[in-house]
């Protein structure tokens, strides 16, 4: 079992924390001494504390750190809908989960599990896998908390596709049993069963095929076809065009801008020619081996580009690489890594680099990562050090999309969801006492239905918040982007 409160690297310990290795009777004792002393009961719905912090100064925090030209973009982008809000609004629910009860078991947490950072990837072997794809936030931290952000953005979708009350409970049911059934099972394997488990694309179809209709297994089909198509070649055909014989990212301001749309020209050059080095720095945090395969690529150019909808003003940049020739492209994302939403709640990363934080994270909650997937920190084009992450920008990547969900694909979908978290938080927590902590009953899960409900209704005032601030005049928001 991973003691998750130790993350350091060997090179940063003076010595190794002593581990302590309970008996699984011991550990399962543990779990039921956690649930009578919070029942799953006390999970249930969801109470405001009169000490609340203001969810639009929560923002405003964090938009201090941010690309102040890019703030108005990621209101705009929280403006779509209540869901688009409760994708930005990780901070504040982690604020609010903070004055829920917790069971005192701990994990490699997620730290943003929404129902969207869920997806498919390819695995280092090739094959295409389900798992959680978002770490900006992990953190060693409650696994209650992924399973209540799960659990509240499947309510908060549901509504904006005007989904039953019945059909949002029904989805949040089929994610909480799926964890609570998954979390039993991996209860009761070997730990590098436990370790080795994870969730094929072709697994996902033969599982929703006994459990699902046509409809839903046609549409994960396509969502898998798909996903086989998004890879560094797509991403240059979409985002380059050669020009001068040279490939060369297409500008979009302030979508993609490349460096000559952010600095005078002679600046411009310069931090160019610092990037080989930036790359050379954070080929360091690689394996050896994929440190040699990347050493055969060269950067031919980047752009600053605008990503997601919670990272909105962040630090993201996209690299072009060119191996062989200009038919053999490979392309990076650095994505700045902030502290996690997750630390003013929980304490501190061990890590003093946020972006090995954030890989130190993925690797340890996901069965396969990227194999680019590394850290750096470097100067920015304002002189200022900043911690990043850096891995493929499309490599067979694919998720559902909220907006095209049915009743009966959602249900399907969160069970899978759920399946996957169980699975993720197994790898670093004490799976023993967390599946005996949940029991056989549906008492959690039941729980954890009346939470998300509650909480969705705390997120639509939250957006109108939002919208109430735009509408003041305290923030700037632009829309369309």
């Amino acid at each position: 079992m991973v003691n998750v409160s130790d993350q350091k690297t060997p090179s940063q310990r003076a010595k190794p924390s002593a581990v302590v290795h309970l008996s699984a009777a011991e550990r399962a004792q543990r779990g039921k001494v956690a649930r009578a002393e919070v029942p799953r009961a006390s999970h249930a719905g969801f109470e405001p504390s009169s000490t609340r912090p203001d969810p639009i100064g929560l923002l405003e925090e964090q938009a201090a750190s941010r690309v102040a030209e890019l703030v108005p973009i990621r209101y705009g982008r929280m403006l779509v809908s209540p869901f688009a809000f409760y994708r930005g609004a990780a901070l504040i629910m982690a604020s609010d989960l903070a004055t829920t009860p917790r069971s005192g078991l701990m994990v490699q947490a997620c730290g943003d599990a929404h129902m969207s950072n869920f997806g498919v990837f390819a695995s280092a072997e090739r094959n295409l896998v389900f798992d959680v794809n978002d770490f900006d936030e992990t953190l060693p931290g409650p696994w209650e908390w992924d399973v209540k952000r799960l659990a509240g953005s499947l309510v908060v979708a549901g509504r904006d596709r005007g989904f039953s009350a019945k059909e949002r409970t029904d989805a949040v049911l089929a994610a909480v049993e799926g964890y609570r059934n998954e979390m039993q099972t991996l209860a009761g394997m070997r730990d590098l069963e436990v370790w080795y488990r994870r969730i094929d694309a072709d697994q996902v179809l033969k599982d929703l095929g006994a459990q699902a209709t046509k409809t839903v297994t046609k549409r994960t089909g396509k969502l898998l076809a798909k996903a086989h198509t998004q890879d560094s070649m797509a991403a240059f055909n979409k985002l380059c065009q050669v020009v001068d014989g040279q490939p060369r990212i297409v500008s979009d301001p302030p979508l993609i801008s490349r460096l000559p749309d952010l600095l005078p020209v002679d600046e411009a050059e310069e931090l160019f020619e610092r990037i080989h080095e930036l790359v050379r720095s954070y080929r360091r945090s690689l394996q050896s081996d994929r440190r040699h395969l990347l050493e055969r690529f060269k950067v031919v150019d980047m752009a600053r580009k605008v990503v997601g909808v919670g990272s909105v003003g962040t630090r993201a940049w996209i690299l072009l690489m060119e191996g062989r020739d200009e038919a053999d492209p490979l392309f990076l994302q650095a994505k700045e890594a902030q502290a996690s939403v997750l630390e003013r709640f929980v304490g501190k990363s061990s890590y003093t680099n946020q972006g090995e934080r954030v890989v130190a994270g993925q690797h340890l909650m996901q069965a396969s990562s990227d194999i680019f997937l590394g850290w750096e920190r470097n100067d920015g084009i304002d002189g200022v050090r900043r911690d990043y992450y850096l891995r493929q920008l499309k490599d067979w990547k694919g998720s559902v999309d909220p907006d095209q969900m049915i009743p009966e694909t959602t249900v399907a979908y969160a069970r899978v969801c759920g399946w996957t978290l169980a699975r993720a938080h197994a790898r670093s927590g004490d799976r023993i006492a967390i599946a005996a902590y949940l029991g056989n009953s549906p008492a959690f899960d039941r729980a954890i239905a009346s939470f998300a409900e509650s909480y969705a209704e705390q997120n639509q005032r939250d957006y109108q918040a939002l919208q109430k601030a735009v509408a003041d005049g305290r923030v700037t928001a632009q829309t369309g982007l």
